[in-house]
């Protein structure tokens, strides 16, 4: 018997930040992790009866092994319940912090100490990307190890997955542009895994066609008509973590991963300069299967044929986002052989729900093809 469908996280819709931390009656023995920004912002006046962490006074870009284990070292006692209110540096951050475990961050993710869920978790996410309010996964980078690594398992669902289009109807378009095309990439890798069933491919579409439409919109009104579709793109994100938390993402993160972890590309940045080159490879060496059925749904959604879907998609995506080639990161070229191999080595959860196999020549090809263009 196979399962088909998972969704143990509860979605709830609010109008406001206030109608929300009205309804919670806050405590000390609740945590409220977030950046100060918004703390002085949004959250102002809501959230004073509980306890505050801001997540980048223990370190800047996105979560590695020793600023969660930082945080859990300063967590109050008795903690109940962790309202994640962030992008997925602080929701991932929040989902280490439910579990109990007398093992480091790496040692849970190696799978070389038992863990358990302690605490209840309820996010609310600020940007339109991260889907991470509807998964199990928790990515960190892993400073020994040099690269950036997931935790899937189902104590990290959250209990509660809270939408307010509030919280990011503010963003710079830089984290709008960067944040949803993290999420246009879960869908399509969801899409197009072997893991994916009709139900979570019913989610991947609805999220491709959401953010195909309002990329449309954007380009056509201008960069600032984004945030007025700001409930939107926040729902499209959350239908492709319901998508990918269930079928999976592939190779497009497995190799944007050493990107982020050595070179601190924002994720959504490193998965764009990924997605082109690993559907190209896909493309020529099976153009057939789910590939070609979503070369079908792009061609609906983009109206133009179906031969030319995809080049249509990758168009769109560079007028989003300009995409740059890796050697003006600072990446040395003798570096690429090294990434290959920690994909291979670190990344087979992910590699395993990759639309045709990828073998380490394949890999190699991928990143030299967008290393200098």
């Amino acid at each position: 018997m196979e399962k088909m469908f998972l969704l143990k996280t509860e979605i709830h819709q609010f109008a406001t930040v206030q109608e929300f931390f009205e309804s919670q009656k806050l405590t000390k023995s609740d945590l409220i992790i977030t950046n100060r920004f918004m703390a002085e912002g949004k959250l102002k006046g809501h959230v004073q009866n509980a306890s505050l962490i801001f997540q980048e006074e223990y370190g800047s870009g996105e979560p590695t092994d020793e600023m969660v284990m930082s945080i859990k070292k300063d967590m109050p006692n008795d903690i109940q319940r962790i309202f994640a209110v962030g992008g997925g540096t602080v929701i991932d951050i929040a989902k280490f912090l439910v579990l109990e475990s007398d093992g480091s961050i790496d040692e849970m993710i190696m799978k070389e100490k038992e863990y358990h869920k302690a605490r209840e978790l309820i996010v609310l996410p600020t940007t339109c990307g991260t889907g991470s309010e509807v998964t199990n996964v928790a990515i960190a980078e892993l400073i020994s190890r040099k690269t950036k690594k997931g935790l899937a398992d189902d104590a990290l669902y959250p209990d509660k997955a809270v939408l307010i289009p509030e919280l990011v109807e503010s963003l710079p378009y830089k984290f709008f542009a960067t944040s949803s095309i993290d999420a246009l990439v879960h869908a399509v890798e969801s899409y197009l895994s072997p893991k994916a069933s009709e139900y979570s491919k019913m989610f991947s579409c609805k999220a491709i066609s959401m953010i195909l439409k309002g990329y449309q919109t954007v380009i056509r009104e201008g960069k600032d008509h984004w945030n007025q579709l700001a409930d939107q793109f926040l729902m499209a994100s959350n239908f492709a973590g319901i998508a990918f938390g269930n079928a999976g993402c592939a190779a497009v993160h497995a190799m944007s991963y050493p990107l982020g972890g050595t070179y601190h590309i924002p994720h959504g940045e490193a998965n764009q300069l990924m997605f082109e080159a690993v559907l190209r490879m896909y493309e020529r060496k099976d153009p057939h299967g789910r590939l070609d059925d979503l070369k079908e749904v792009l061609a609906n959604e983009l109206q133009v044929e179906k031969e030319t879907s995809l080049n249509a998609l990758y168009h769109l995506m560079d007028q989003i986002l300009v995409r740059k080639p890796l050697c003006t990161y600072g990446i040395r070229k003798e570096e690429l052989p090294v990434f290959t191999e920690s994909v291979i080595e670190g990344q087979q959860r992910l590699l395993n729900n990759n639309y045709v196999e990828l073998s380490y020549e394949e890999m190699m090809q991928i990143y030299t093809s967008v290393y200098d263009k």
